[in-house]
């Protein structure tokens, strides 16, 4: 009789501590992606809501291409069949030097996990930094790139500007 392997897939790995290749992740993310775009962001922008999101496709060029080395033209027409048409008008990038966040992490309350990318060596880090930013390069006018190493309320002030020139006065409440 032969051997049998059983395998549970749960959070994004596989058991037996077997990590993801860049190009499944990127599946993975691509399939959640598309079944968000379909069932709540399309369905919330046809009802006129303004939708945010904390990522989107960039994340998975940026992660998946420029961190781990996956092609970056195949992750694009991948992400094009999840999402469609569906893109964001505006995408804000908070460029921090990764000496600087990892200055933040060192400070981070006790107890809290790193997740697997914040693990992962600085050259990574690096390559996804210089990846968000060759994105933003490259589309200048969907991305705005906000310099993230100064305080919380001097990055919202940026991002409340721009935000301010994409919408009407009367949808926006002060805080």
């Amino acid at each position: 009789m032969s051997e049998g392997l059983f395998l549970s897939f749960e959070g994004g790995e596989a058991s037996g501590d077997i990590p993801l290749a860049p190009n499944a992740q990127a599946l993975l993310y691509s399939t959640a992606r598309a079944q968000l775009v379909r069932d709540v962001i399309r369905p919330a922008l046809a009802d006129g809501k303004i939708v945010i999101v904390d990522r989107f496709f960039d994340s998975t060029l940026a992660y998946q291409g420029y961190g781990h080395g996956a092609d970056l033209e195949r992750l694009r027409a991948v992400t094009a069949f999840a999402v469609g048409d569906t893109r964001p008008d505006r995408t804000f990038l908070l460029d921090l030097p990764v000496e600087v966040a990892e200055r933040r992490q060192a400070g981070r309350k006790p107890g809290r996990e790193w997740d697997r990318f914040e693990s992962e060596a600085r050259a990574f880090h690096e390559r996804v930094r210089a990846g968000y930013l060759a994105l933003a390069r490259a589309e200048p006018g969907r991305i705005a790139i906000v310099p993230g190493a100064r305080d919380a309320d001097a990055i919202a002030a940026d991002i409340r500007g721009e935000v301010e020139q994409l919408l009407p006065a009367t949808t926006l409440t002060p805080p």
